[in-house]
């Protein structure tokens, strides 16, 4: 049986914007947070604390954090590589700073050797640190499982190397386990495989799926994941974030596109699809394109057609 309620959490402010080429301003980010919570967001990761030699576009981390008018039962995570990153989001006053924070992992040695120079047993490792002060500091940590659908490089992913680094992130205290599918080659049958192995290691709570929709499998994913009990979807307003390793793809899942689709099937989000589609509107005019959702697309131009 799907359950009841479903929550989504909005992955666009960080890792929608990470990878645009042209700098987005620190307002645009703190405005398309805003409209964001007054859409019904609940959950949301807001930028990372990176190099800016890196990531340029999350130079003004502290900034977007500090800005941010926050509401009341709205959870605010970062990302966070490294202790160095932890640090410097817990440098900020109180107030300020997230209640959640961030790591990753791939499943794919071949990825893991590719991006970062080590082992996979070794990226885990490092994080052992920052799971340690994050829980000093009260908050929830939230592990990204890469690639476990599969890998740029190596190809296919064995589900034993996805439960692996299940095994390892819960060995090192992480509270919550996301199966990610980073290429977006997924689908229904594969998905419910690689979240099965993360169900024997975690409770049904603390699991959950985040697609993307290269291959425009990411719908009919979530709807399988759901038959699974699993009620927790990272997902992107507008559709934002491209894929790097599938060159013109679509990358993280539509806030939009979810919200419809559950919202036909009787599920709650919370979410007023009206407000989401004006904040993925507004994001998409900063960018110069149309949202890559569906559903805003048709809902926009039915607007259009009204109101000629």
């Amino acid at each position: 049986m799907n359950p009841q309620h479903v929550t989504l959490v909005e992955v666009g402010p960080r890792d929608g914007l990470q990878n645009e080429a042209q700098p987005v301003a620190a307002a645009d980010k703190i405005e398309l947070v805003q409209r964001l919570q007054a859409a019904g967001s609940r959950e949301i990761e807001v930028t990372s604390f990176v190099s800016p030699k890196w990531v340029p576009q999350m130079s003004d981390n502290a900034e977007v954090m500090a800005r941010i008018h926050r509401l009341a039962g709205v959870r605010y995570s970062v990302l966070v590589p490294n202790l160095k990153g932890l640090v410097a989001a817990l440098s900020v006053p109180l107030a300020q700073r997230p209640q959640e924070v961030v790591v990753f992992g791939a499943a794919s040695e071949a990825f893991s050797q590719k991006n970062i120079n080590c082992s996979v047993e070794e990226s885990i490792e490092r994080f052992r640190p920052v799971v340690a002060l994050a829980h000093e500091a009260g908050l929830k940590v939230r592990g990204a499982v890469s690639c476990a659908l599969g890998c740029p490089y190596q190809g296919e992913v064995p589900l034993d190397d996805v439960e692996w680094v299940v095994r390892l992130m819960r060995g090192i205290g992480v509270d919550h386990v996301g199966v990610a599918d980073t290429i977006g080659v997924g689908t229904p049958r594969r998905v419910q495989a690689a979240l099965e192995r993360a169900l024997k290691h975690y409770p049904l709570d603390e699991v959950s799926g985040h697609f993307h929709d290269t291959y425009g499998q990411a719908l009919a994913n979530i709807h399988a994941s759901l038959a699974l009990g699993v009620h927790v979807f990272d997902t992107s307003i507008a559709g934002l974030g491209g894929c790097p390793y599938a060159k013109g793809a679509t990358g993280n899942v539509a806030t939009e596109d979810v919200v419809y689709m559950l919202q036909g099937m009787g599920i709650d989000t919370g979410h007023d699809l009206d407000a989401l589609v004006d904040a993925g509107a507004f994001i998409s005019r900063v960018l110069g394109r149309p949202p890559a959702s569906r559903t805003a697309r048709a809902l926009l131009a039915r607007r259009a057609q009204v109101a000629a």
